[in-house]
């Protein structure tokens, strides 16, 4: 996996097709499930002090639309609002969530599948 883009509360990443390839040449689906948890969480990372904070994935689904014989891309952005709402929430309970839905495109701009993924934002202190 590649990263194409990469700022405060956002990604863009790039699965290659070639050592992602299954039996019949097209995208396998453990590469699609590693690229929709990537393409959620490191937007969630992005924002965190990470020696007060931690990321966990809580649940991942991925729905496929059509195959893929190419590299297939994703992206995913948190907006500030969404950001500032986050980090209130960890402050004051120590845990915050999001659910990410993450288009995954082929190579000419297809929609190929759609993750759906739900991150949890956890201090070091949280007890559950």
């Amino acid at each position: 996996m590649q990263y194409l883009a990469r700022e405060r509360g956002y990604v863009r990443l790039l699965m290659p097709l070639g050592p992602n390839a299954n039996h019949v040449d097209v995208m396998y689906m453990g590469a699609y499930t590693v690229l929709a948890e990537a393409a959620a969480a490191n937007p969630g990372i992005s924002i965190l002090d990470t020696a007060k904070y931690f990321p966990i994935v809580k649940d991942i689904a991925v729905d496929f639309h059509r195959m893929a014989a190419s590299d297939v891309t994703a992206e995913y952005r948190l907006g500030e609002a969404e950001i500032a709402a986050l980090l209130a929430d960890l402050e004051r309970k120590g845990s915050a969530g999001y659910l990410a839905e993450i288009p995954m495109l082929d190579a000419d701009g297809t929609l190929v599948a759609t993750g759906k993924v739900t991150i949890k934002l956890l201090s070091h202190k949280w007890e559950g």
